[in-house]
C-alpha cells in the first residue's frame, strides 16, 4: 500500500507561485508514475498533470502548459508540481495520485491518491 501525503497549497495572489508537495511511502516513487488532479465542473476531477515512473516525461492539460512543472525527487521520494503565473481559475484543491500508468489523464488509472492540499488564488 503507498500512502501520499499533499502540502504546499495556501493563498498567493495572482501571477504569482506556488510549489505542491507529494510525500510518499509505503513504496519508492522510482517505480511510480504520479498524476496530478484537481475538481472540475461536472467532473470528479480533473487531469491537471503527470510524469512518468522515470521521472524523464511528463503530460499536462492544456490550460496549465507553460505554466506548471511536475518533477519527482526518487530519492526523497517526493513529487512536486511546480505552479506558475497562477490565475484565479487556479482555484481548487489539489490532489497527487500515483500508479503503474505512465503519464495518465483519468481518475481510474490511479490506484492511491493524497488527501488534496488548498490553493487560492486571489484576483
Amino acid at each position: 500500500h503507498v500512502r501520499l501525503v499533499d502540502s504546499g497549497g495556501g493563498l498567493v495572489q495572482a501571477g504569482g507561485s506556488l510549489t505542491l508537495s507529494c510525500a510518499a511511502s509505503g513504496r519508492t516513487l522510482s517505480t511510480l508514475a504520479i498524476g496530478w488532479f484537481r475538481p472540475a465542473p461536472a467532473k470528479e476531477r480533473e487531469f491537471v498533470a503527470a510524469i512518468d515512473w522515470s521521472g524523464s516525461n511528463t503530460y499536462y492539460a492544456d490550460f496549465v502548459k507553460d505554466r506548471f512543472t511536475a518533477s519527482k525527487d526518487n530519492d526523497k521520494n517526493t513529487a512536486y508540481l511546480q505552479m506558475n503565473s497562477l490565475k484565479s481559475d487556479d482555484t481548487a484543491d489539489y490532489f497527487c495520485a500515483a500508479g503503474s500508468v505512465g503519464l495518465g489523464t483519468k481518475v481510474y488509472e490511479y490506484e492511491f491518491w493524497g488527501q488534496g492540499t488548498p490553493v487560492t488564488v486571489s484576483s
